[in-house]
């Protein structure tokens, strides 16, 4: 393929080391700009106030190819972002904007190709992707990942009813007749897991293909070397934002009755957030509490450190349409024991981890419980699984191998050959 002027939307775009505006969608920008222009010039649109963490990054590491172009909507519209869902209307607004910005980019540059990168949601529009006369390629992204049926109780009413509302609004989102227009020009639509896939409607089930939103790089890799703990406790790690979707709730109470039966273990969960009180309120009324440990937020090299030390990464998140840090613990080793749905159910399989399907809460706190003590009592099957998985992450997650993996997407969409599957 000859090389391409590419026009990039990433409204969410942070350097590496950097959380950026939204974390991992932010490192899911940064990453696939990176390996868009290994192969192409690309032009991308993001976020203003993400703008020093980008510099920084490039002074330490360069990048040929690749371009910011920075735009922000006027201070009034800032508030929106502290709301829960406002976010998502700041950046249908930020389109406007950047739509017109990309229009006269296009006068200047003239671009064979328009990528729209990150919040490349299911359910919500590209207006650029509609209007812009250029082929348009859309992804990766989900969204159309729910909470499994009768776990809504693990929710506050507010959560429970939030739940209710985003999925009216994702219906509303995708009757917006920018969404069609966009989807029918789409040349190609990655996305993240199967329930997304599942939810295309066939008319456009032709484009899809599955790309994950999470990877890992070499420098992860390193950071990750494998390494037992010689202490002789067996210890779990979980990690991410302490909000009732990741399911830490679920994590405590399987982890205490596995803990019960074999009290040499220690279960650490890394994280920040708004339910982090109540979590730790979980654990101690608990038998197994003094053996519970939440700790706060830390960068992510030390994150990927701690998971090289520990024995087993539990992760049953509710929702979660990518699950970053699966592929992390997979990149370091571990076995990973989650709920069979959404990225995780994707990322991890029967023979680099332990999936529960997510039936009711009772059964599936039992099942998490069953899937730990299984990994307790059976060393070998704990180190098959944990170097089964690091291999996985080596040869399916790898930054580099996911770039030449895009280049076939891109390919294809430009009608010079058909991609391969991931």
């Amino acid at each position: 393929m000859n090389k391409l002027k590419v026009l990039a939307c990433a409204f969410a775009c942070a350097g590496p080391g950097t959380k950026g505006f939204t974390g991992g969608e932010s490192t899911l920008g940064w990453s696939m700009l990176r390996q868009i222009s290994r192969f192409h010039e690309v032009w991308a649109l993001t976020r203003a106030v993400d703008r020093q963490s980008i510099e920084q990054t490039l002074e330490r590491e360069q990048v040929p190819n690749l371009h910011f172009v920075y735009l922000e909507l006027p201070a009034p519209f800032l508030p929106l972002l502290r709301i829960q869902g406002g976010h998502q209307i700041y950046y249908w607004l930020w389109q406007i904007k950047a739509y017109f910005v990309a229009k006269n980019l296009q006068k200047k540059v003239g671009f064979d190709l328009f990528h729209h990168v990150t919040y490349a949601n299911d359910w919500m529009a590209s207006l650029i992707g509609a209007y812009l006369p250029i082929p348009y390629i859309r992804g990766p992204g989900g969204g159309a990942h729910r909470t499994p049926s009768g776990f809504e109780k693990e929710y506050s009413l507010f959560g429970q009813l939030w739940e209710k509302a985003r999925s009216i609004g994702q219906w509303l989102f995708k009757h917006d007749p920018s969404y069609l227009i966009g989807h029918n020009r789409a040349r190609a639509i990655m996305v993240c897991n199967r329930e997304s896939i599942s939810a295309i409607p066939p008319k456009w089930a032709n484009k899809v293909s599955l790309f994950p939103v999470n990877g890992i790089s070499t420098e992860d890799l390193e950071v990750t070397q494998q390494r037992e703990d010689t202490s002789g406790t067996f210890r779990v790690l979980s990690a991410g934002t302490l909000i009732k979707v990741k399911g830490f709730g679920l994590a405590i109470k399987a982890f205490d009755e596995f803990s019960n039966r074999h009290p040499d273990s220690t279960l650490t969960i890394i994280g920040s957030g708004p339910e982090g009180s109540k979590l730790q309120a979980l654990a101690q009324n608990l038998s197994s509490g003094n053996r519970i440990s939440l700790l706060p937020h830390v960068s992510r090299d030390e994150l990927l450190s701690e998971m090289a030390s520990h024995d087993a990464f539990l992760f049953p998140s509710l929702r979660d349409g990518g699950g970053a840090v699966v592929i992390e613990a997979m990149a370091a080793g571990k076995p990973v024991v989650c709920l069979d749905t959404g990225g995780p159910g994707m990322h991890v399989s029967s023979d680099c981890g332990i999936k529960v399907g997510p039936r009711n809460v009772d059964e599936t706190i039992h099942e998490l419980a069953q899937a730990l003590e299984s990994l307790y009592l059976n060393k070998d099957l704990r180190l098959k699984l944990g170097k089964a998985a690091r291999q996985k992450a080596i040869d399916k997650y790898h930054w580099d191998r996911l770039g030449e993996q895009l280049m076939h997407v891109y390919s294809h969409a430009l009608n010079t050959e058909t991609p391969a599957e991931i």
